[in-house]
């Protein structure tokens, strides 16, 4: 699969002010029995439009309504916000995302109702939409009409190029397990204070409210409750089909941020849960040569920047100088997961709990698998054993994307009789 080119939209906007070989699967044995983030609404809409801009706007030849992205006032102080040709009204705050300065927000599509075709003037509603002009898949529209929107406070140039390049990797994918952008805009906009031109960011994306993994796995904690074994493996294989995805392309793509608080889980009645992959701020492509101490380096620093600690493979932590880093340093994390999916954290979050003085990096490096003895869930022994595969700290030995899907579907069909 070749990747496809993707390009950011952005707009200049000065006069705009914002306030704010893999080895052998494991053996199944048998065994006993066994769920998108930023200030306040109003931070975004403060901008009131003036006659003035109008003819500002109308001499940059296009109309006001019709830039890249920009606020707009309405009646009562409340606001709505374009990006492209789309209207949102924001519907509230949904929390950070990131980096400071980055926020989501839920907002719902104001679209215009169309003339009915037969003369009478009556109103179509929906007969335009982003959903609609886009074609997008139904499992990413929500019934009411409300998307995330992520606005990014861009901080520097280095900074602007880290979210120009999140664009363009995340515009490159289509699947059903993984979150999809559906629209963007870069702004350039003028510091109230200064007067110098930063840059603000408008991502829009498909709203899952139920959360994400790891605030279902706390939930669920906190109730002495677990995942059943199905359950851990219907979501698992979502994430497998989803990586699969990424490491098909030419060349292929990791993740790197692989872990329960990037999964959002959609509850479904009389169905599995919906799993999906998110935040693709750290993918890029997998296969890294690496030839020297200043090439080793340099990895390690970038991943110590960009890889959840917990979830980081062994040699992205200490990277030999003469290696060839591949799109299984995603398979770790996978490993990490489906161990967070049965007991609620990484398992080096839990073999740091149980070896006092040990660094993550030294608990990471030797992957000696420690496995809760206290009262709780009673997983299958093959399950355990499927973790410990993931978990191989050389990454020659580790299992490729395609040897997991064969062995969870196996362990599926196995624990769905």
């Amino acid at each position: 699969m070749k990747a496809p080119t993707n390009t950011p939209i952005e707009t200049t906007r000065p006069d705009l002010i914002p306030t704010s070989g893999a080895p052998a699967p494991p053996e199944e044995e048998e065994s006993s029995s066994h769920a998108a983030c930023p200030s306040r609404a109003n931070a975004i809409v403060k901008h009131r439009r003036e006659p003035d801009e109008e003819l500002q706007a109308a001499a940059m030849g296009c109309s006001f309504s019709g830039l890249n992205a920009l606020y707009d006032t309405v009646g009562g102080g409340g606001g709505d916000i374009w990006v492209n040709d789309y209207r949102f009204r924001v519907v509230r705050r949904l929390g950070d995302a990131g980096p400071a300065g980055s926020s989501v927000f839920l907002v719902k599509e104001v679209v215009a109702a169309a003339t009915a075709s037969d003369g009478t003037g009556g109103a179509v509603p929906g007969a335009a939409g982003l959903a609609k002009k886009k074609g997008i898949d139904p499992s990413h529209i929500s019934a009411d009409g409300t998307y995330a929107l992520k606005k990014v406070l861009i901080q520097n140039e280095q900074h602007l190029e880290q979210v120009r390049q999140e664009i363009r990797v995340s515009s490159q994918f289509s699947h059903p397990n993984l979150l999809p952008l559906l629209e963007n805009a870069i702004i350039a906009v003028k510091g109230v204070q200064d007067g110098s031109q930063n840059h603000e960011a408008y991502l829009l994306f498909p709203v899952h409210l139920d959360g994400t993994l790891q605030d279902i796995n706390k939930n669920m904690l906190e109730k002495k409750e677990y995942f059943p074994t199905i359950s851990i493996l219907q979501i698992f294989r979502q994430l497998c089909a989803g990586l699969k995805h990424m490491h098909s392309f030419d060349p292929p793509y990791s993740h790197n941020g692989v872990k329960p608080d990037n999964v959002l889980i959609t509850q479904r009645k009389d169905q599995p849960h919906l799993a999906i992959l998110m935040d693709f701020e750290s993918a890029r492509p997998a296969r890294i040569a690496i030839r020297s101490q200043a090439d080793a380096m340099q990895l390690q620093e970038w991943a110590s920047e960009h890889c959840s600690a917990h979830y980081r493979a062994p040699e992205l932590w200490e990277c030999p100088t003469h290696a060839d880093i591949d799109e299984r340093t995603d398979i770790w994390s996978l490993g990490c997961c489906l161990y967070a999916m049965m007991y609620g954290k990484s398992p080096f979050d839990y073999e740091l709990d149980e070896a006092a003085g040990e660094s993550l990096q030294s608990v990471t490096k030797s992957a000696q698998i420690k496995w809760p003895t206290e009262a709780g869930p009673s997983y299958p022994d093959s399950l355990r054993q499927f973790v410990t595969w993931m978990l191989q700290p050389h990454p020659a030995v580790r299992p490729h994307i395609d040897d997991i899907i064969i062995h969870v579907d196996k362990l599926i069909a196995k624990y769905s009789i």
